[in-house]
Order: C-alpha cells, then structure tokens, then sequence
C-alpha cells in the first residue's frame, strides 16, 4: 500500500510540475530556492550553511530509471497497474529515450557545467528496460519494440563510446577521456552491464585503485579531474564502497566482498548509524548523519 502511494504520490508531482524533477516539498511543491546563513557557523566551523537546496532546478536523467525501476519490482511484488500509472510510467520511458545523450548534472549534482554522463546514461537505459519488461509481463500497449531496441543501443554506447583504451576503463563520460567516477560502479546492480563483464571488471578494479582512499574507503571522484562546482574537499562516500562490495560478489571474488562489508560495517557509531562521508584519515564522519544512501548500501549489500 505505501509503495502505491508513493507511486502515485511520484507521478502527480510530476505532472504537476509538467517535467520530472529531483526533489518535491512532501506536499509535491517546489523546494525553496537555497540562500546561505551568514549568521550560522556550521557544524565545527563548516560554513557556508545554506537552507533550501541548489540542485532544486537541476536535470538528473537517473530519475526516469529510479522510478520504473521502482515500478517494476512493485508490480513484481503483486502490485496491480492501472491505466492511469502505465500511461505515467510510458511517458517517463519515452523521456528518457530523448534524454540519454544530453547533458545534465548526474548522481551527484555538481554544480558546474552538465555533462553527458555515463551513469545518467545507464539509468535511462534502465527505463527503457523496466518499461518493456512490464509492458510484455502485464500486456499492456505501448512503444516495447522501440524501447527495446533503444535500451540495447544505449548499453551498446556505454560499453563502446565510454570505453577508453589507454586507460582500460569505462569513463564517467559518454564522450570517454578515461575520468573515473564510482557511479560506474552502480551499474551492475541496476543490470545495465554484468560486474563479470571484462570491461566492467576492469573498471572495478580502476575505482578501486585510482578512487582508493585507504582501508576500503573510496572517493566519488578526483576534484582535479571532474571538478563539481564546489570549493573544498570532501571525505570518502561511503555507498560507492558499498558498490564495490556488489561489483566483487559478481565476479565471484566472496571472500574480498565479505571482508569488504564487515570493514564497513564496523565503521558505524555506536548506535549502528553510518554518516555520509568518513575522513580517509581520522576515520571521523563527514557530510550528512545519518545518511540514507550508507545504510541503503548495507541492506543491499547484506
């Protein structure tokens, strides 16, 4: 019942605001444009601090997969569609056809010039996906061949066009250049490539060495490669570890992968919350407490 709610809750806000966005108010409105508080330090002297949220406006093409994706298991759990949410859910999938290739501002929201990134890319392909798999599972009329056949081109463009040779690595660009992102990483768990594919193993390998931020940690990204936009530096990013765990189990390595997770779990405060970042040094947490993303990878990753 919660998921149909949240199903619909999704899809009229979409409608509302007559395109998919990142973040609705929870009445479906527009979050409040971000202005920062001069009068606030910050958590130990971490100004600016800033109330409402910049990315409010930003284009993030994930969202379309996020959704049928969501669907898709939903419908798979014994939820029943109706008319009204199939045409919802089509119109998503064909968004996402037209999206694929264009910029935006990816996973992590940065706030400097969008670019075509390869995981946006593979979370439109995963739209595409869902959107036949209900449609032939519940027959149910739409766009499916041209779904299909769009799906298969996208993942074809991402093992291709991404792929940079002298790095040896997928790259968190469409356009290649061999720039390492761990969002790569996520795209073996939403089955857009196989972990065991020996490009996607290649390119666990390159995250796991050149993002490393020591005893399992990962960066999302070097600064000095993909800059965000943002001025300073930031801890490890504890899911893209948690990603890591996935990519080693679906190469069949399960003793790196266990020792991987229990390194992690142990992290946790002493009431078993994760933060968002940790301090590759100190090990102190960084960035939002709790944080949904690090505890989302530990019930994946279990």
């Amino acid at each position: 019942g919660e998921a149909d709610s949240f199903l619909g809750w999704v899809l009229d806000a979409f409608e509302h605001s007559r395109q998919p966005r990142i973040m609705y108010t929870l009445q479906g409105a527009t979050v409040p444009d971000e202005v920062e508080d001069g009068e606030l330090a910050g958590y130990r002297g971490s100004a600016p601090v800033r109330w409402g949220n910049g990315a409010t406006d930003q284009r993030q093409h994930d969202v379309y997969g996020e959704i049928l994706d969501c669907a898709d298991q939903w419908l798979l759990s014994g939820g029943e569609i109706q008319p009204a949410l199939w045409a919802g859910l089509a119109g998503l999938a064909d968004a996402a056809e037209r999206a694929w290739r264009h910029p935006d501002q990816g996973i992590w929201e940065v706030r400097s010039e969008g670019r075509a990134f390869t995981y946006s890319a593979g979370m439109c392909q995963v739209a595409l996906d869902r959107a036949v798999r209900i449609g032939e599972r519940h027959g149910l009329p739409g766009r499916i061949d041209q779904w299909r056949a769009a799906a298969e081109q996208v993942r074809r463009i991402i093992l291709e066009e991404s792929w940079d040779e002298r790095s040896g690595t997928l790259s968190a660009h469409l356009s290649g250049g061999g720039v390492l992102d761990a969002s790569l990483l996520a795209l073996p768990l939403r089955e857009v490539v196989p972990a065991a594919h020996p490009r996607m193993v290649a390119t666990a390998e390159a995250v796991a060495q050149r993002l490393s931020a020591g005893g399992g940690l990962l960066y999302r990204y070097l600064h000095e490669e993909a800059p965000d936009g943002l001025a300073g530096d930031e801890g490890a990013f504890v899911l893209c570890s948690f990603w890591l765990v996935d990519n080693l189990v679906g190469q069949g390595r399960l003793e790196e992968a266990g020792e991987l997770y229990a390194s992690l779990c142990a992290r946790a405060s002493t009431v078993g919350l994760l933060s968002e970042q940790i301090h590759p040094t100190t090990g102190e947490f960084m960035g939002n407490f709790p944080q949904a993303f690090s505890h989302i990878g530990i019930i994946a990753s279990g």
